[in-house]
């Protein structure tokens, strides 16, 4: 037989759990509401001078109303919550919207290099211009014209997101810098990476945590306890964030080569017409010099790369090695002299990220 105490006990964890994250939740919508109302003035103010002014907020606004999985300012306001934060800081829901900015920035300028068509199941910012450009039959090219455009958007996102973090406590400030230019370098070394195209899985790795781990996860979980005063949190929630970020990465490598563009909102394989050197992709070229060759000549289909994946059971690898690092990254966070109902969350969201579920 059950015991009482303990089925009380489990019970009054469970509810602790469900207020932890209403409370989460709550944030997360004064974060929306704050970028809706923040975008909203930009729109009034730009619009007021010159109504094509208004263009760039809107290229903006509407890709953050377009949804996304918010990942980073979750991590942002779960760090700040399980340090001990109070949530009716407005301190902390600025950060939170920073962080979302500052990713909007980051796709924006991903989906021109990528060469991308579509964000969040809408077109990208940059063609969408250039099919405006066309169909007005304005002067000049209208590729170049989509991508300055883009550029330019990306940079206001940029400028956005240092607007709002200004409102955030300043001890965010050091980690803040250091997010900004990880992701700027992380992107610099992939797209070189992508032009060598040499199998390289150690330098795969380290990319793969510069520009995902560090920035989806890691960084966001020390803004938050930054913003609550608790730097001493840093040292494990940099373990737990690289490791369940290299998982993350790992997952999105699967859901590019293998996923659906319905419900990732983008297309598929961008990862092979780009040449990126995944961990996925190095670890499958060491075992198949073939694959170079498909992803490379032209001629070849993404179902052929995607079988000689598959034959090269790489796959069930990669599934082996995200479970491996999401124990790493719970493990870190063990003894962490944090409450143990967020020490719960955390194991939680690193398995939703991981795996993406609800």
């Amino acid at each position: 037989m059950v015991n009482e105490k303990t089925l009380e006990a489990e019970s009054g964890s469970q509810e602790l759990s469900a207020a932890a994250r209403r409370t989460t939740e709550e944030l997360l919508q004064k974060m929306e509401r704050r970028l809706s109302s923040f975008l909203a003035s930009e729109r009034r103010v730009w619009g007021a001078a010159d109504e094509r002014a208004g263009g760039a907020v809107d290229a903006v606004a509407g890709l953050v109303a377009a949804g996304g999985k918010r990942i980073r300012p979750a991590f942002c306001i779960t760090g700040y919550l399980a340090a001990g934060g109070d949530p009716g800081n407005p301190g902390i829901v600025a950060a939170a919207a920073a962080v979302e900015m500052l990713h909007a920035s980051g796709l924006i300028h991903d989906d021109i290099i990528d060469a991308s068509s579509h964000r969040r199941g809408l077109p990208t910012v940059h063609a969408k211009h250039s099919a405006l450009h066309e169909s007005r039959a304005w002067q000049g090219e209208s590729r170049r014209f989509g991508e300055g455009v883009a550029l330019l958007v990306g940079d206001l996102a940029l400028v956005y997101s240092d607007q709002l973090m200004s409102q955030a406590p300043p001890s965010v400030i050091p980690v803040w810098s250091k997010l900004r230019s990880e992701v700027m370098i992380g992107q610099y070394m992939d797209m070189t990476a992508a032009a060598e195209f040499s199998v390289d899985p150690d330098l795969s790795r380290w990319i793969a945590l510069i520009k995902s781990g560090h920035y989806t996860i890691h960084r966001p979980l020390v803004v938050g306890a930054s913003a609550a005063g608790r730097a001493d949190l840093a040292p494990a929630f940099e373990k737990y964030g690289e490791a369940v970020g290299e998982a993350f990465q790992l997952r999105d490598d699967l859901l590019d080569a293998f996923g659906d563009s319905a419900d990732t909102g983008k297309p598929a394989g961008l990862d092979f017409s780009q040449h990126k050197m995944t961990l996925l992709l190095g670890w499958a070229m060491q075992r198949d010099e073939r694959i170079h060759q498909l992803i490379t000549e032209p001629g070849h289909t993404p179902d052929e790369v995607r079988r000689r994946l598959v034959d090269t059971g790489v796959l069930d690898d990669v599934e082996k090695h995200i479970s491996a690092l999401v124990e790493q990254g719970c493990r870190a966070i063990d003894d962490v002299p944090i409450d143990p109902v967020w020490r719960s969350e955390l194991t939680r969201m690193a398995n939703r990220v991981a795996y993406r579920t609800t």
